[in-house]
């Protein structure tokens, strides 16, 4: 990975150079390395506010994903009603929404976290609610002939059970919030690496825009990792119930 991350590099300097391709078009890697030192403290700014951004919408819209699957999960009406929904609402990009949330929110940082929070709800929402009908039925019926309400099966049965699937929801997720994030600045921001885009190439400084996606990069690389921490500490919980157990023989 890492040899194919030089040579590409290697292969857009000489391409740059030898094509004497203008910066404002596109700048080779040594300028781009310059724009990062230069703007360092502008860069490590921005990147604060849409990592603060991702985390806090991440948080709510996972939140919110989760409670809704459980709720589905408990009514089997509510789960029919909004299960077709959730799912055909996965087909409509959530970024389209941005504007509208701008126009309600302000240009503060509201609208992007509701962004983030709306592109989370759904895989989170869809993967774990699915996950919860996947119980293996021999443990539901067992939980029944044992005088289990069905708060007490879903507590002891089905979420461990649905954890492989919350923790793939997660990981969809995690992908998609960071470039949530960025759209939302898109639309309307004044902070924020997306904002520093829009700004930089408004100003025709291309290289410090390319900056800007370098760090844009490197949060979103880092948010995945760390959620990708959480996903599989989910899966070695799961691993361990009985459901799983059984699934796995």
């Amino acid at each position: 990975m890492i040899r194919l991350a030089v040579i590409f590099v290697l292969l857009w300097q000489g391409a740059v150079t030898a094509l004497q391709i203008p910066r404002f078009l596109l700048p080779g890697p040594l300028a781009v390395a310059r724009a990062v030192i230069d703007g360092r403290a502008a860069l490590a700014r921005a990147a604060l506010v849409t990592g603060a951004e991702i985390g806090a919408g991440f948080a709510i819209g996972a939140s919110l994903g989760v409670l809704m699957a459980l709720a589905m999960g408990l009514l089997a009406p509510l789960r029919r009603a909004l299960m077709p929904l959730i799912t055909l609402s996965q087909t409509v990009p959530v970024f389209a929404f941005a504007p509208l949330l701008t126009l309600w929110l302000g240009y503060g940082v509201a609208p992007k976290i509701a962004v983030v929070a709306l592109t989370v709800f759904f895989p989170v929402a869809s993967a774990f609610g699915d996950g919860l009908s996947r119980t293996p039925r021999v443990f539901r019926d067992l939980a029944d002939s044992l005088g289990a309400t069905p708060v007490q099966a879903m507590r002891i049965v089905r979420i461990p059970a649905a954890l492989p699937g919350l923790a793939s929801g997660l990981r969809i997720a995690a992908v998609h919030a960071p470039a949530a994030a960025i759209a939302g600045e898109w639309v309307g921001g004044s902070r924020g690496l997306g904002a520093l885009m829009i700004q930089s190439v408004g100003r025709m400084k291309i290289d410090a825009m390319f900056a800007a996606l370098a760090a844009t990069v490197l949060v979103a690389v880092a948010f995945k990792a760390a959620v990708s921490r959480l996903a599989l500490r989910l899966d070695r919980h799961a691993a361990g119930s009985p459901a799983q157990a059984k699934r796995s023989r």
